[in-house]
């Protein structure tokens, strides 16, 4: 099945060489393998030509991934790029150095481990397989369980937010688990512990919390979750544990706000995943998840094999991989230390807290983060009569920023948002530009006519009324109707007409 959609503005179905006669004159099919070989340099070309039209990483707002490394950690990369990671005898070293990441993080969430205890972890592509790999372990913990108690055992549940990551709905629906959600409200965008715990039954293999919501950066609130779920516990005779999603938060929380109980420290949470390629400060294609203890990983669901020497143990959905990033963690772990790490996180605070007061300043958004949380800005237009947060969006990518505009879940979906994700890369400078930028798009909007057609439900004719309700947040009393594309290229070609008509000398320059 080709999940992939070929798409080209072009009607040529060849790809052609930029400096055609220096390397190669014949074009090369788009779609099919070429009957022939090309030079290097041609092959090098044509793919660079193309890739020049991506956008720019560092100022990709959208992204929680990092987007720049050291260039020592680079060559550490390049030179083990080569390794399966997965042939351990091979390549015991690696083993090793994913073995003692796997432990520092542990410890780094207060796992409770002995002197000479290991910890039960493993590396993964990202924090989307560490989350199959947990909610695997519930679901066969609560089997066991329920097999054990004569119970039936088909109809597993798990409870999250409706802010969740789609990757736990891939989990739900992939291993037939009903997903069941706690709807969002206007002004609380995260899980409500108290809700949550409502939604928890005999067949709840885990409830869900995240910490560093992908949609504001908030983190919810695992100590209050894990103390009404002891409560129900003891009143139900259930063991429902939790599972804590910090693939933003988990190394930004033990840095910036190391009082907050959210992991270990709490009996009911179990394991945890964190993305290493985000605020663990590596490129993209590593995830750690972590167990409290052996017994909350089922020993079937852990695979040995021995046809690439010794004696392997294995608990992964796929099989090879690239061992770069594993190595480029642990460079990381000993390179930055625990003060390296504080200092980075603190440094993004207090820019994303640059990028909120700039914002704040213009007096045209209402900021929707928290300053608790991942160093992140998301905000909302305060008046979206005649233009929304999308053609905010639309019009910055003009100055290369790529920042996202997208609606909240259920039940939040009127709420649109911007999103600026601060990365370590993205400095002071870069926000106070961004904010410049910004301006300069409210400004360019300004001057444009609504892409909304405004008609008062109640009073005809009564455009002005129906703006001003706008204004005040009473949707209720107006429709905004989206404009044709025709009609709207009229009126921008008009109010531009305008524009020169008034700005226009006589004279020769």
């Amino acid at each position: 099945m080709v999940l992939s959609r070929a798409q080209s503005e072009s009607s040529d179905s060849s790809v052609h060489s930029t400096f055609a006669s220096r390397y190669v004159r014949t074009s090369l099919p788009r779609f099919r393998m070429p009957d022939e070989s090309i030079p290097k340099e041609a092959a090098y070309q044509i793919i660079n030509d193309e890739l020049m039209l991506d956008g720019n990483p560092r100022l990709n707002l959208a992204s929680f991934v990092t987007t720049w490394m050291e260039p020592e950690c680079d060559k550490l990369i390049m030179a083990s790029i080569n390794k399966n990671y997965v042939d351990m005898d091979e390549y015991p070293v690696t083993t090793e150095l994913q073995n003692r990441c796997v432990n520092m993080i542990a410890h780094l969430f207060n796992a409770p481990l002995g002197d000479s205890e290991t910890a039960i972890g493993v590396g993964t592509v990202g924090s989307s397989e560490a989350i199959m790999l947990a909610g695997l372990a519930f679901k066969r913990r609560w089997q066991n369980k329920m097999r054990a108690q004569g119970k039936p055992c088909d109809k597993p549940n798990i409870v999250t937010g409706a802010n969740v990551q789609v990757c736990w709905e891939k989990f739900a629906r992939y291993f037939e688990v009903e997903l069941k959600e706690v709807k969002l409200r206007d002004g609380y965008y995260v899980m409500d512990p108290e809700k949550a715990v409502e939604l928890v039954d005999e067949n709840t293999i885990c409830v869900a919390a995240i910490l560093g919501s992908t949609l504001n950066g908030e983190f919810e609130d695992v100590k209050l979750l894990n103390d009404l779920l002891i409560k129900k516990n003891k009143e139900t005779g259930w063991d429902t544990p939790i599972h804590v999603d910090a693939a933003s938060g988990g190394f930004i929380a033990p840095f910036l706000y190391p009082e907050l109980e959210w992991d270990f420290r709490l009996p009911l949470v179990k394991s945890i995943n964190v993305s290493g390629h985000k605020y663990g400060l590596v490129y993209a294609g590593i995830g750690w998840v972590i167990w409290r203890s052996k017994e909350d990983l089922p020993e079937e669901l852990i695979f040995h094999i021995n046809y690439l020497g010794a004696d392997q143990p294995t608990f992964t959905l796929n099989f090879s991989k690239g061992s770069s990033q594993v190595i480029a963690q642990y460079y990381q772990l000993i390179r930055l230390g625990f003060e390296g790490y504080r200092n980075i996180m603190e440094n993004c605070q207090e820019n994303a807290s640059v990028l909120k007061t700039g914002l704040e300043s213009t007096g045209r958004f209402t900021i929707v983060s928290k300053d608790r949380g991942v160093p992140l800005v998301a905000f909302s237009l305060k008046d979206r009569s005649r233009h929304d947060e999308f053609e905010v969006s639309d019009y910055l990518r003009r100055f290369g920023w790529i920042v996202p505009a997208y609606t909240m879940p259920p039940d939040a979906q009127h709420v649109t948002v911007l999103r600026v994700v601060i990365r370590e890369d993205f400095s002071r400078t870069l926000a106070e530009r961004l904010v410049f930028d910004i301006q300069k798009v409210l400004q360019e909007l300004d001057a444009l006519p609504s892409k909304f057609l405004v008609i008062a439900t109640g009073d005809n004719g009564a455009a002005e009324k129906a703006v001003k309700a706008v204004k005040a947040g009473d949707s209720d009393s107006v429709i905004l109707v989206k404009k044709s594309e025709v009609e709207t290229q009229r009126k921008v070609a008009k109010a531009w007409r305008k524009f020169v008509i008034a700005h226009k000398t006589n004279g020769v320059c």
